[in-house]
């Protein structure tokens, strides 16, 4: 990425443009001496513009001055009552609020790493977590179940006395990975290591300065943090509730899992002078791109990534109406590949397996477990094809397809064919075993309410719209599908 690039892409989205000279040599100081986690972006956007709305949630509206003081406040309670320092690991569990927030921030002050949970585990996952990953404490919200030690993050002081200075090494953050299929790993996220990051995704996403911006998907997950990350470094007020309920909260732009959007058009909910719907965390499901656009307008982007490899590939409105499955290209400073088996690039059009490199590829897993990269570039676990204008299609996980009588089939096609069914809320597919085939198909299939829908007729749809082999010899009715948080579908659940 150029300098000149990056120049323009911030100049598009509002970031270069005057402001009081003592200012802006603030911001820039503060950048250099606490870096670009979200504690340095944090005070940087509090140097330049302290009177700006921060942060609105269910307990009112905060100030960049007002988040910088309380995670200040935050960082020398944890340091003076619970002796949180550099290198610490310190659990956060708190929906999306100003908790979340300020909790995150005030380790990234301290050089503590922040280990996000997942607020839809069990008490002896969390008890799992904090075993696992060494937690010195873990900050929570009071609803949730937690074994010592442990702090009520609404029970922290906001001490006034002494000084934080920045740690000699900036605090990291560990991401669960989602476990839809297997038990979750803990990823050691990396900080920004400049600008890059910001430029590659106001790139592909037109997002502007000191917007209203509503952040649904969850902030323990990546997207959603990435999502924050991205707020704070434009500067603007980001509205976060601890429960996503389908509505208009006046933003500019929306931060969601494609799930909400399914919960959107269901509710029939307006979103006027909404410019930017952004969503990731799962596969867009079937038409879902198309019909939400025919509701919403031309504002939909959808981005491919991992809790690995940060982001793939964005797919703009043109592109979504162009072709509704894909994934999009991959932005200024990412190199999404798709490599064989052995390792050698395939032509356009053959599905292969998904490697990225760009500036915030993982650290690595907790615990040391293995990573596979090949020059540079780490897989994703999908597998999917590059067209031949450079548009990438993700066919699925790796690990789920399913081989029947000798054939490869990829579940979420035929999750694709369903999901335009009419009498279809949600469906998923996964393979089960099989005497004679070894594998089969079954679909789960959540109809909408009254809808009449028979087994037959899911098969029927198939066949007259897919291969034979594609064809779910198995189908369940069901009232819900089991997903996380983010919205995956947990497939090891079902079968």
């Amino acid at each position: 990425m150029t300098a000149a690039h990056a120049a323009v892409t911030l100049a598009r989205r509002g970031l270069l443009t005057p402001g009081a000279p003592q200012r802006i040599a603030a911001q820039l100081l503060a950048l250099r001496r606490w870096g670009y986690g979200l504690g340095g972006s944090l005070l940087s956007a509090a140097a330049r513009s302290p009177a700006a709305v921060a942060l609105i949630d269910p307990d009112g509206t905060l100030s960049y001055a007002d988040l910088r003081r309380l995670s200040f406040g935050l960082a020398r309670a944890l340091r003076s009552e619970h002796g949180i320092g550099p290198g610490d690991r310190v659990g956060v569990l708190c929906r999306n609020h100003r908790g979340f927030v300020q909790s995150v921030a005030a380790l990234s002050l301290l050089g503590a790493d922040a280990v996000l949970i997942n607020t839809a585990f069990a008490a002896e996952q969390v008890a799992a977590v904090v075993r696992d990953h060494g937690l010195r404490l873990v900050v929570h919200d009071p609803e949730f179940t937690v074994p010592p030690p442990a702090v009520v993050s609404s029970t922290l002081g906001s001490l006034t006395g002494g000084p934080i200075d920045p740690p000699a090494r900036p605090g990291r953050t560990v991401v669960l990975t989602s476990g839809t299929t297997g038990v979750p790993k803990g990823a050691r996220r990396p900080n920004p290591p400049g600008l890059s990051p910001l430029v590659s995704i106001l790139d592909r996403i037109p997002v502007r300065a000191r917007s209203r911006v509503q952040i649904a998907a969850p902030l323990f997950h990546t997207w959603g943090y990435a999502a924050l990350q991205l707020a704070v470094g434009l500067r603007a007020t980001v509205v976060l509730s601890p429960r996503f309920t389908p509505g208009q909260y006046g933003c500019d732009a929306l931060f969601a899992v494609p799930v909400m959007l399914e919960r959107v058009l269901e509710a029939g909910c307006a979103l006027p002078g909404v410019n930017v719907v952004a969503v990731s965390g799962s596969a867009l499901p079937g038409d879902l791109a198309t019909r939400f656009m025919d509701a919403h307008g031309d504002v939909l982007y959808n981005l491919y990534g991992s809790t690995e490899v940060s982001w793939a590939s964005v797919a703009t409105p043109a592109e979504l109406r162009r072709s509704p499955a894909t994934a999009g290209r991959p932005p200024h400073g990412t190199r999404t590949v798709i490599l064989s088996p052995t390792g050698a690039e395939v032509p356009p059009g053959v599905v292969g397996r998904i490697f990225v490199g760009n500036d915030m590829l993982f650290e690595g897993y907790s615990g040391d477990l293995p990573v596979e990269s090949r020059d540079g570039l780490l897989a994703t676990g999908d597998l999917g094809f590059l067209d031949e204008d450079g548009l990438l299609t993700v066919s699925g996980r790796e690990d789920d397809m399913v081989i029947s009588g000798g054939e490869n089939v990829f579940p979420s096609s035929v999750e694709d064919l369903l999901a335009a069914l009419p009498a279809v809320r949600e469906v998923a597919v996964v393979g089960v075993p099989d005497a004679e085939f070894g594998q089969r198909l079954a679909a789960f299939v959540v109809p909408h309410p009254g809808s009449a829908l028979s087994a037959e007729e899911v098969r029927d749809h198939v066949r007259r719209h897919g291969a034979r082999f594609a064809v779910p010899r198995d189908v369940h009715f069901v009232a819900s599908l089991p997903r996380t948080a983010t919205g995956k579908v947990i497939k090891r659940a079902l079968g």
